[in-house]
């Protein structure tokens, strides 16, 4: 199981690292993404993405004889200018500046060069969008969209009730498996980006729902069939996130739901409402599984968009 998993890694980091790899790439790019490999928790997109922003320099550099090692302080002043001036966002100019600042930072360790050029490079200002959320209400109207009489629409429901319980994201959702979930205690173990673990409390609503699903309706899906997996197909195989995506678009029109929803909407809205409701920002961070507590606070702007939309409804101007 680990040998196959490790090949799977292997193939991952291959791809990753040589399709499409091109043979005027500067030798010290291949070294620095081979090291940064070795990294846990690394993607293969992230590795990609590196891969692309330092061919786009060394090219650039390539056509101005200026050698990757002898990169200057001026040198990625003026390659970031050309972006922005070939109508690149800003969004696409922090992504390449942070590959650069990693890839040169990791020369600078070993010895490679003697100064950083990135330092005192500025990222470019970008302004973060709030992440779709639902109300109280349109939750409550979602998760009661589902014929739960039918094997897979208590499957559904259950699904929704264990998804706004937790925030899980929607991968990990799918993904789920039986062995992860203890019901007597109420809590799911999940193994998220980077491999980090952590126990999330189910809440009595989906326990109740997850203790009618897997002594009802799940064996009524797989009939003889058998699976690790937690959430079923009809076919008896593990449902995919796009199943689950239009799964949800499903309801929420059924729901009457007009908004523009995601894949990560019940996610949102779990983070939105425990900030509602005077959950502390640290603990929404623990039971998101997010690395940097930045990127929860996001939410306490839209917790706050929703307390001033409140505000002007009881409180109307005029």
């Amino acid at each position: 199981m680990i040998r196959a998993q490790a090949r799977r890694q292997l193939s991952n980091h291959s791809a990753a690292i040589t399709t499409p790899i091109h043979s005027d790439t500067d030798p010290a790019v291949v070294r620095f993404l081979d090291a940064v490999w070795a990294e846990r928790g690394l993607s293969p997109n992230t590795l990609a993405a590196y891969r692309a922003d330092l061919t786009a320099l060394s090219r650039w550099l390539g056509e101005r004889h200026v050698p990757m090692m002898q990169t200057s302080h001026t040198d990625l002043q003026h390659f970031i200018e050309s972006r922005v001036q070939a109508g690149a966002r800003p969004r696409s100019t922090a992504r390449q500046l942070s590959s650069f600042r990693r890839f040169f930072r990791y020369l600078l360790r070993e010895g490679v060069i003697q100064e950083d050029p990135t330092a005192q490079i500025a990222m470019p200002k970008i302004g973060r969008s709030l992440p779709k959320s639902l109300t109280e209400e349109e939750v409550e109207a979602l998760l009661a969209a589902p014929a739960v009489r039918d094997p897979l629409g208590n499957r559904d429901r259950t699904m929704l009730e264990v998804l706004y319980a937790t925030g899980l994201r929607v991968s990990e959702l799918v993904n789920l498996r039986y062995a992860q979930v203890n019901l007597n205690q109420g809590v799911i173990r999940i193994v998220g980006k980077g491999n980090r673990e952590r126990l999330i409390p189910l809440g009595d609503e989906a326990v109740r729902w997850l203790n009618e699903f897997v002594h009802g309706a799940r064996d009524e899906i797989l009939l003889d069939r058998q699976t690790d997996y937690l959430f079923p197909t009809r076919r008896g195989d593990r449902m995919t996130r796009q199943a689950f995506w239009h799964i949800i678009k499903r309801y929420a029109r059924k729901a009457g739901i007009a908004k523009g929803l995601s894949p990560h909407t019940l996610r949102h809205a779990f983070a939105t409402h425990l900030l509602n409701n005077g959950a502390d920002l640290r603990v929404v961070q623990i039971l998101l599984g997010h690395s940097d507590l930045s990127t929860t606070q996001i939410y306490t702007h839209v917790a706050s968009e929703r307390m001033k939309e409140l505000h002007s409804l009881h409180h109307p101007r005029g």
